[in-house]
């Protein structure tokens, strides 16, 4: 295999193992409290381990490929996803899941700046934000599969880790791609470099953000907290609250990642043509407003095409609005990226720990309005941002 094409293959399948990982949680977690006779509240929050063990991993990104390469890294952090996850099948401690998952996830969030590293310094400027584009269509992909994969082990009454064995197999492919594989340099560290780039580097770290990148972290946070809190919860309110089978319940979050699939494929032509700004407007308004007949119709065959609908009305959202942040600078650097990410990540990772007590002081029900709160926030400060931009700039 050539070489390029390896490497590339290990970023968007290392994007795979952490969709893999998120998408069918809001599916397992009724097994998971059968098998080990928990209330399914208790069951979700020790996902809290997976969530905030990538918020640890987003940090750590920041200064672990100072002093090893890409090449080690990648086959470290995924010979430890797959021997965790392995490990899974055997467990009987609800605790030890939690210990596994916070590998898990302290791995993933490595990774991903791994992943995304790998292309920014492999592909030139004009087609690297095309292979950015098409990671997250990986995800996307991933979230298909990894869903419909649990829902058909879990029919055939499988473990509840079915699902995450499958995502071993691919952290598995990535560590024998990387082991023969060549990496790119990843060009290190501000004590390798020259005077001139150490200068660079200081004066780019005492660039003051302006007040619309902060506020463009907080929408992503609002953005991955409001995104979980109905993919998680949704599956067991059908279940609970309307009766509805746990694989016809589970496809509602299916349909939701393809419709996300598609839209990217979409985005990707459509960006150009109305721009970042007008794009970001209209994905969270249709965001917000599609997400609201999810928790008011009970018809499942409704709910199906309402959540593809949902997931294409995403258009994209993520990488458009840290594309929209991302204008908003001179010249942004490696610490506004990691800035925004953490942003995101910080909101899937504490979405567990919120959404559970959510549901234990109300219901499941009230956690999907809780979702729709979210993107209505978030809706109102990035449109009012946008105004307060566009009157500055007149």
């Amino acid at each position: 295999m050539n070489n390029k094409i390896s490497i590339t293959l290990i970023s968007f399948l290392a994007y795979f193992v952490m969709s893999g990982m998120l998408s069918s949680i809001g599916i397992i977690t009724g097994p998971m409290a059968s098998y080990f006779d928990l209330p399914v509240t208790e069951v979700t929050a020790r996902f809290s381990w997976l969530t905030l063990g990538i918020l640890v991993g987003s940090i750590l990104a920041l200064v672990v490929f100072d002093w090893l390469s890409l090449k080690k890294i990648m086959i470290l952090l995924y010979g430890l996803i797959t021997c965790s996850l392995v490990s899974l099948l055997f467990a009987q401690s609800i605790e030890f899941i939690g210990y596994a998952l916070g590998i898990v996830g302290v791995c993933c969030g490595v990774g991903l700046a791994g992943a995304a590293t790998i292309i920014s310094i492999t592909y030139e400027q004009e087609r690297r934000a095309s292979m950015l584009v098409i990671t997250d269509g990986s995800f996307s992909v991933a979230g298909i599969a990894c869903s419909s994969i649990a829902l058909y082990l879990l029919s055939l009454e499988f473990h509840w880790s079915g699902s995450y064995l499958f995502v071993a197999f691919v952290a598995t492919i990535i560590v024998v791609l990387a082991i023969f594989s060549t990496f790119p340099d990843a060009g290190n560290t501000a004590r390798d470099a020259p005077e001139d780039d150490r200068q660079n580097e200081t004066s780019e770290s005492r660039v003051r953000w302006p007040f619309g990148v902060w506020i463009c972290i907080v929408c992503l946070f609002l953005y991955t907290l409001g995104q979980y809190s109905m993919l998680w919860w949704l599956p067991n309110h059908l279940q609970t609250a309307l009766g509805i089978e746990a694989s016809a319940a589970g496809e509602v979050v299916g349909r939701f990642w393809t419709g996300m699939f598609v839209a990217q494929l979409f985005v990707a032509w459509w960006v150009l043509k109305v721009g970042v700004q007008r794009l970001l407007l209209i994905a969270t308004l249709s965001t917000c407003v599609c997400s609201i007949p999810l928790w008011l119709v009970n018809s499942i065959d409704t709910l199906v095409m309402l959540a593809f609908l949902w997931g294409f009305a995403n258009l994209g959202l993520l990488k458009i609005l840290i594309s929209y942040a991302t204008l908003q600078v001179a010249k942004p650097g490696p610490r506004l990226i990691s800035g925004l990410l953490l942003g995101a990540t910080l909101g899937t990772a504490l979405s567990p720990w919120v959404t559970s007590n959510i549901v234990e002081m109300s219901s499941s029900y009230f956690v999907l309005q809780f979702s729709t709160f979210c993107y209505a926030l978030l809706t109102i400060m990035l449109w009012g941002l946008s105004f307060y931009r566009m009157r500055s700039t007149a």
